[in-house]
């Protein structure tokens, strides 16, 4: 199946328009993309008539163009037919927004549609599902303009058997400033899968981290995938639902999932490449940091703070996470203090955590940081600053990015995320040096890096 339709079509087609309903989710398609994404939109209603003073076709086969992508928002009976409409007028792909199929019941219904789009060899996103969002060129969530979230563009490509799950992730990516590439809903999965989707994604050249939100495979599918996923030179990132009983049947009505085995399937990614996100948090966390560092670490971690009660936070936060803090030797101690400002030699503690205590200067934290930059001690370092210490500046964040930039060595930044900072924040994440806006959010974040080399 040829996907490119899909991801980045010309011309647009949304079937199932009503003339009395204007928030009727094709309506809803229809205005967001028309006259704002580069895509010639054209709507379908049996009847014809106008939407705005846009014509409405009665059938695809009047509509003068070759469409690239349809968005069938229709009725569940209906779509078998239009789906066999949809490839009669050479139309190039589909997602299927409309529900009641698999998930409710009507496995019939669904059957008959992939039947159909398999001899085809006809691409489809769905049922049951949002489709799309790809940056800056076609949207096909039928969710009010005004009302949704969009992060912005970027190199993290995020997939979803649940509409509601990708909305709330990339609300949580704009708050965190993580920016996505695409952003896809396949609900029912019923021919397009997370298969085919990782493959096409890792020859995608925007997208650089491909992360999924998974209630359940088929019987052989989650082997397939997990063995695709072993040899991705991308980072893969897997949040799982259907963990518990309750879960598993919560899946089921869902999207008929098959949650499986999750004990089982837990244990088959924890060997392979691929980074299983325990909830959300972890989650837009592996993707900050995946997006700017793709290069795996034994996680031997250093932490440099200007707070004796942050650093030892963040060593807790570091044990859950099984990531080490090592004990640092003499002489690195010593290469750590003699690099300070002589005003706060005396003071700060050299062990790890690097306390540099409230009176550090900017000088201070960013000689800590060439230092163990140097070292063969440890793999990644985490900076806990407290923007609020008078001798730290808000160019911070641009000199320690320089200092990863020229060691290769993962830095990770802890920054309350308020607007008095976003200068600071800026200056790391403009260089690309990932901030979280909790002690725990960077911790995780290290922990993402921890993954199994690609085979």
């Amino acid at each position: 199946m040829n996907l490119k339709p899909l991801f980045e079509p010309r011309t647009l087609a949304v079937i199932g328009i009503s003339s009395a309903n204007e928030r009727h989710p094709a309506n809803v398609i229809f205005e967001k993309n028309n006259h704002r994404y580069p895509v010639e939109v054209f709507g379908v209603n049996p009847k014809g008539g106008k939407l705005h003073d846009e014509p409405l076709y009665e059938r695809l086969v009047d509509i003068p163009k070759k469409i690239d992508l349809a968005v069938i928002a229709a009725r569940a009976d209906f779509v078998p037919d239009i789906l066999t409409e949809c490839i009669r007028a050479g139309v190039k792909s589909a997602a299927i927004i409309s529900g009641g199929f698999a998930e409710g019941g009507r496995q019939d219904l669904q059957d008959r549609m992939v039947a159909v789009a398999r001899e085809a060899k006809f691409p489809f996103l769905g049922p049951n599902c949002l489709g799309l969002f790809v940056p800056f060129r076609v949207d096909t969530f039928f969710l009010p303009i005004e009302r949704m979230i969009k992060p912005a563009p970027g190199n993290v490509a995020f997939i979803s058997q649940s509409g509601g799950i990708l909305v709330d992730q990339m609300i949580k990516f704009t708050q965190q400033g993580v920016g996505m590439s695409k952003a896809v809903s396949i609900g029912n999965k019923a021919l397009i899968r997370e298969i085919d989707l990782l493959k096409y994604l890792l020859s995608d050249p925007v997208t650089k981290v491909i992360a999924f939100y998974v209630e359940g495979f088929a019987e052989g599918e989650g082997r397939e995938f997990v063995l695709a996923a072993d040899c991705s030179p991308k980072p893969v990132i897997l949040m799982k639902s259907g963990k518990s009983a309750a879960g598993h049947r919560a899946v089921s009505s869902h999207t008929a999932s098959l949650a499986g085995d999750y004990a089982s399937f837990a244990a088959a990614i924890a060997q392979h490449n691929i980074v299983e996100a325990a909830n959300e948090q972890e989650l837009v966390s592996f993707c900050e940091v995946l997006s700017s560092y793709t290069k795996p670490i034994d996680g031997r971690i250093g932490i440099i703070t200007g707070s004796g009660g942050h650093g030892a936070m963040a060593v807790d936060a570091a044990a859950v996470a099984g990531l080490s803090v090592p004990e640092f030797a003499d002489d690195l101690k010593a290469s750590l203090q003699n690099g300070l400002n002589p005003s706060i030699r005396s003071i700060a503690s050299m062990g790890n955590p690097v306390d540099l205590t409230g009176s550090a200067l900017d000088d201070d934290f960013v000689a800590c940081a060439r230092t163990l930059a140097a070292s063969p001690e440890v793999d990644c370092i985490i900076v806990l600053l407290l923007p609020y210490l008078p001798g730290v500046t808000l160019d911070i964040g641009v000199r320690l990015s320089q200092v990863q930039k020229q060691f290769k060595k993962p830095i990770i930044a802890y920054v309350p995320h308020v607007e008095k900072y976003n200068m600071m924040i800026d200056g790391f994440e403009l260089n690309g040096t990932p901030v979280s806006p909790s002690i725990e959010g960077a911790v995780l974040m290290a922990k993402g890096l921890m993954r199994k080399k690609p085979c």
